[in-house]
Protein backbone atom coordinates (compact mmCIF):
# COMPACT_ATOMS: atom_id res chain seq x y z
CA UNK A 1 0.00 0.00 0.00
CA UNK A 2 1.48 3.32 -1.07
CA UNK A 3 0.52 6.61 0.60
CA UNK A 4 1.53 9.91 -0.97
CA UNK A 5 1.12 13.63 -0.44
CA UNK A 6 1.89 16.27 -3.06
CA UNK A 7 1.57 20.05 -3.05
CA UNK A 8 0.75 20.64 -6.74
CA UNK A 9 1.35 24.41 -6.95
CA UNK A 10 -1.93 24.20 -8.98
CA UNK A 11 -0.13 21.96 -11.48
CA UNK A 12 2.34 24.64 -12.54
CA UNK A 13 5.85 23.91 -13.75
CA UNK A 14 8.61 26.19 -12.51
CA UNK A 15 10.39 25.71 -15.84
CA UNK A 16 7.87 27.49 -18.06
CA UNK A 17 5.18 28.64 -15.60
CA UNK A 18 2.47 26.69 -17.47
CA UNK A 19 -0.19 24.23 -16.36
CA UNK A 20 -0.30 21.33 -18.82
CA UNK A 21 -2.87 18.58 -18.11
CA UNK A 22 -0.75 15.97 -19.88
CA UNK A 23 2.26 16.90 -17.76
CA UNK A 24 0.14 16.77 -14.61
CA UNK A 25 -1.22 13.36 -15.61
CA UNK A 26 2.28 12.01 -16.20
CA UNK A 27 3.56 13.41 -12.90
CA UNK A 28 0.74 11.78 -10.89
CA UNK A 29 0.91 8.50 -12.82
CA UNK A 30 4.55 8.03 -11.82
CA UNK A 31 3.58 8.25 -8.13
CA UNK A 32 1.45 5.08 -8.43
CA UNK A 33 -0.19 5.87 -5.09
CA UNK A 34 -3.12 3.98 -3.56
CA UNK A 35 -3.93 7.04 -1.43
CA UNK A 36 -2.92 10.51 -2.64
CA UNK A 37 -3.42 13.77 -0.75
CA UNK A 38 -3.20 16.92 -2.88
CA UNK A 39 -2.67 20.53 -1.83
CA UNK A 40 -2.85 23.84 -3.73
CA UNK A 41 -5.49 22.35 -6.00
CA UNK A 42 -7.51 24.38 -8.51
CA UNK A 43 -10.96 23.75 -9.94
CA UNK A 44 -12.36 26.00 -12.68
CA UNK A 45 -9.50 28.50 -12.30
CA UNK A 46 -8.46 30.42 -15.42
CA UNK A 47 -4.76 30.17 -14.40
CA UNK A 48 -4.97 26.38 -14.72
CA UNK A 49 -7.17 26.17 -17.81
CA UNK A 50 -10.41 25.79 -15.80
CA UNK A 51 -9.44 22.17 -15.15
CA UNK A 52 -10.52 19.94 -12.28
CA UNK A 53 -7.07 18.92 -11.06
CA UNK A 54 -8.37 16.34 -8.56
CA UNK A 55 -10.32 14.55 -11.27
CA UNK A 56 -7.24 14.52 -13.52
CA UNK A 57 -5.20 12.98 -10.70
CA UNK A 58 -7.87 10.34 -10.09
CA UNK A 59 -7.91 9.32 -13.76
CA UNK A 60 -4.11 9.16 -13.77
CA UNK A 61 -4.17 6.67 -10.89
CA UNK A 62 -7.19 4.72 -12.12
CA UNK A 63 -8.96 5.63 -8.88
CA UNK A 64 -12.75 5.59 -8.67
CA UNK A 65 -12.90 7.42 -5.34
CA UNK A 66 -11.87 11.07 -5.16
CA UNK A 67 -13.07 14.36 -3.75
CA UNK A 68 -12.09 18.00 -3.95
CA UNK A 69 -12.65 20.21 -0.90
CA UNK A 70 -12.56 23.92 -1.64
CA UNK A 71 -11.06 26.22 0.96
CA UNK A 72 -12.05 29.38 -0.88
CA UNK A 73 -14.02 30.60 -3.88
CA UNK A 74 -11.71 32.79 -5.93
CA UNK A 75 -7.92 32.93 -6.18
CA UNK A 76 -5.59 33.12 -3.16
CA UNK A 77 -3.35 36.18 -3.24
CA UNK A 78 -5.97 37.99 -5.32
CA UNK A 79 -9.67 38.01 -4.48
CA UNK A 80 -11.51 35.23 -2.68
CA UNK A 81 -14.27 34.50 -0.23
CA UNK A 82 -14.60 31.62 2.25
CA UNK A 83 -17.02 28.77 1.69
CA UNK A 84 -19.95 28.59 4.04
CA UNK A 85 -20.95 25.02 3.21
CA UNK A 86 -19.29 21.83 1.98
CA UNK A 87 -19.74 22.56 -1.71
CA UNK A 88 -21.26 25.94 -2.57
CA UNK A 89 -18.56 26.96 -5.06
CA UNK A 90 -19.72 25.02 -8.12
CA UNK A 91 -19.60 27.10 -11.26
CA UNK A 92 -17.04 29.48 -9.73
CA UNK A 93 -13.24 29.23 -9.55
CA UNK A 94 -12.22 27.35 -6.40
CA UNK A 95 -8.99 26.49 -4.62
CA UNK A 96 -8.39 23.87 -1.97
CA UNK A 97 -7.24 20.28 -1.45
CA UNK A 98 -8.02 16.87 -2.88
CA UNK A 99 -8.00 13.27 -1.77
CA UNK A 100 -7.76 10.39 -4.25
CA UNK A 101 -7.86 6.68 -3.41
CA UNK A 102 -8.09 3.33 -5.14
CA UNK A 103 -9.91 1.93 -2.10
CA UNK A 104 -13.62 2.06 -1.30
CA UNK A 105 -14.62 5.03 0.84
CA UNK A 106 -17.09 4.37 3.64
CA UNK A 107 -17.53 7.98 4.74
CA UNK A 108 -16.15 11.46 4.02
CA UNK A 109 -15.69 14.26 6.55
CA UNK A 110 -14.87 17.93 5.97
CA UNK A 111 -13.51 20.15 8.76
CA UNK A 112 -13.03 23.88 8.18
CA UNK A 113 -10.26 25.93 9.81
CA UNK A 114 -10.30 29.72 10.24
CA UNK A 115 -7.54 31.83 8.65
CA UNK A 116 -4.92 33.69 10.64
CA UNK A 117 -6.07 37.22 11.57
CA UNK A 118 -2.83 38.87 10.34
CA UNK A 119 -0.93 39.17 7.06
CA UNK A 120 2.41 37.42 6.81
CA UNK A 121 5.39 37.53 4.40
CA UNK A 122 5.47 34.67 1.89
CA UNK A 123 7.95 33.80 -0.84
CA UNK A 124 6.20 33.30 -4.20
CA UNK A 125 8.31 31.08 -6.51
CA UNK A 126 8.89 31.45 -10.23
CA UNK A 127 9.02 34.39 -12.67
CA UNK A 128 7.58 37.58 -11.16
CA UNK A 129 7.67 36.04 -7.69
CA UNK A 130 9.47 37.13 -4.58
CA UNK A 131 8.65 38.10 -1.01
CA UNK A 132 5.16 39.53 -0.57
CA UNK A 133 2.70 40.17 2.29
CA UNK A 134 -0.39 37.99 1.97
CA UNK A 135 -3.66 37.59 3.80
CA UNK A 136 -4.07 34.02 4.99
CA UNK A 137 -7.00 32.08 3.56
CA UNK A 138 -9.30 29.61 5.30
CA UNK A 139 -8.07 26.03 5.38
CA UNK A 140 -9.85 22.71 5.18
CA UNK A 141 -9.31 19.11 6.29
CA UNK A 142 -10.73 16.34 4.09
CA UNK A 143 -10.92 12.91 5.72
CA UNK A 144 -12.10 9.53 4.47
CA UNK A 145 -12.63 6.16 6.14
CA UNK A 146 -11.34 3.49 3.75
CA UNK A 147 -11.68 -0.25 3.29
CA UNK A 148 -8.15 -1.40 2.44
CA UNK A 149 -6.56 -4.86 2.02
CA UNK A 150 -5.09 -4.32 5.49
CA UNK A 151 -8.41 -3.38 7.08
CA UNK A 152 -10.24 -0.14 7.83
CA UNK A 153 -8.13 3.02 7.71
CA UNK A 154 -8.87 6.72 8.26
CA UNK A 155 -6.84 9.05 6.03
CA UNK A 156 -6.97 12.84 5.94
CA UNK A 157 -5.54 15.53 3.70
CA UNK A 158 -4.87 19.14 4.65
CA UNK A 159 -2.79 22.23 3.88
CA UNK A 160 -2.21 24.40 6.92
CA UNK A 161 -1.50 28.11 7.25
CA UNK A 162 1.88 29.62 6.37
CA UNK A 163 1.56 31.94 9.42
CA UNK A 164 3.88 30.74 12.24
CA UNK A 165 1.98 29.75 15.36
CA UNK A 166 -1.37 29.70 13.60
CA UNK A 167 -0.41 26.54 11.72
CA UNK A 168 0.37 24.91 15.07
CA UNK A 169 -3.09 25.91 16.33
CA UNK A 170 -4.69 24.46 13.19
CA UNK A 171 -2.72 21.22 13.53
CA UNK A 172 -4.07 20.70 17.02
CA UNK A 173 -7.61 21.35 15.74
CA UNK A 174 -7.05 18.83 12.96
CA UNK A 175 -5.91 16.11 15.35
CA UNK A 176 -8.94 16.70 17.58
CA UNK A 177 -11.30 16.40 14.59
CA UNK A 178 -9.68 13.17 13.38
CA UNK A 179 -9.93 11.53 16.80
CA UNK A 180 -13.69 11.22 16.16
CA UNK A 181 -12.97 8.84 13.25
CA UNK A 182 -11.90 5.17 13.50
CA UNK A 183 -8.29 4.15 14.14
CA UNK A 184 -5.79 3.63 12.64
CA UNK A 185 -5.54 7.24 11.41
CA UNK A 186 -3.07 8.84 9.01
CA UNK A 187 -2.69 12.56 8.27
CA UNK A 188 -1.14 13.57 4.94
CA UNK A 189 -0.36 17.07 3.78
CA UNK A 190 1.64 20.26 3.64
CA UNK A 191 1.61 21.35 7.27
CA UNK A 192 3.93 24.34 6.73
CA UNK A 193 5.88 23.01 9.72
CA UNK A 194 9.19 21.13 9.96
CA UNK A 195 9.22 17.50 11.05
CA UNK A 196 10.17 18.11 14.71
CA UNK A 197 7.35 20.54 15.57
CA UNK A 198 4.80 18.47 13.61
CA UNK A 199 5.66 15.39 15.67
CA UNK A 200 5.75 17.24 19.00
CA UNK A 201 2.46 19.08 18.41
CA UNK A 202 0.55 15.93 17.47
CA UNK A 203 2.30 13.10 19.28
CA UNK A 204 1.82 11.20 16.02
CA UNK A 205 4.57 9.15 14.40
CA UNK A 206 6.17 10.33 11.12
CA UNK A 207 6.04 7.51 8.58
CA UNK A 208 8.59 9.24 6.35
CA UNK A 209 11.39 11.67 7.24
CA UNK A 210 12.73 13.40 4.12
CA UNK A 211 13.16 17.07 3.10
CA UNK A 212 10.61 18.07 0.44
CA UNK A 213 11.09 21.82 -0.10
CA UNK A 214 12.27 23.49 -2.26
CA UNK A 215 11.97 20.89 -4.99
CA UNK A 216 15.34 21.44 -6.67
CA UNK A 217 17.46 21.05 -3.52
CA UNK A 218 15.17 20.19 -0.61
CA UNK A 219 16.29 21.54 2.75
CA UNK A 220 13.19 21.25 4.96
CA UNK A 221 10.31 18.84 5.30
CA UNK A 222 7.00 20.69 5.02
CA UNK A 223 5.07 17.72 3.61
CA UNK A 224 4.25 14.94 6.03
CA UNK A 225 2.60 11.57 6.49
CA UNK A 226 1.86 11.10 10.19
CA UNK A 227 0.20 8.13 11.91
CA UNK A 228 -1.71 8.36 15.18
CA UNK A 229 -0.02 6.14 17.77
CA UNK A 230 -3.47 4.85 18.77
CA UNK A 231 -4.00 1.92 16.43
CA UNK A 232 -0.60 2.21 14.72
CA UNK A 233 0.06 -1.46 15.50
CA UNK A 234 -2.66 -2.30 12.93
CA UNK A 235 -0.72 -0.59 10.14
CA UNK A 236 1.73 -2.58 8.02
CA UNK A 237 5.39 -1.63 8.55
CA UNK A 238 7.06 1.06 6.43
CA UNK A 239 9.14 -0.59 3.69
CA UNK A 240 10.29 2.45 1.67
CA UNK A 241 10.19 6.26 1.61
CA UNK A 242 10.64 8.31 -1.57
CA UNK A 243 10.72 12.01 -2.51
CA UNK A 244 11.10 11.94 -6.32
CA UNK A 245 11.72 15.11 -8.29
CA UNK A 246 8.63 15.99 -10.33
CA UNK A 247 8.12 18.00 -13.50
CA UNK A 248 5.65 20.25 -11.65
CA UNK A 249 5.50 22.22 -8.39
CA UNK A 250 8.02 23.76 -6.01
CA UNK A 251 7.56 20.82 -3.59
CA UNK A 252 8.60 17.22 -3.95
CA UNK A 253 5.96 14.58 -3.34
CA UNK A 254 6.41 12.37 -0.28
CA UNK A 255 5.71 8.66 -0.83
CA UNK A 256 5.55 5.99 1.86
CA UNK A 257 5.21 2.28 1.11
CA UNK A 258 3.56 0.06 3.70
CA UNK A 259 3.65 -3.68 3.27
Amino acid sequence: MRLATFNLLHGRSLTDGLVDPDRLTAAVTTLDADVLALQEVDRDQSRSGRLDLTAIAARALGADEHRFAAAVVGTPGEQFRPLRHDDDGHGEPCYGIGLVTRYRVRTWQVTRLRPAPVRSPVYVPGPGGGLTLLHDEPRVVLAAVLDTPHGQLTVAATHLSFVPGWNAHQLRQTVRALRALPAPRVLLGDLNLPAGPARLLTGWRPLGRRPTYPAGQPRVQLDHILADRHGIDRLPPVTAVHTPLSTISDHRPLLVDLG
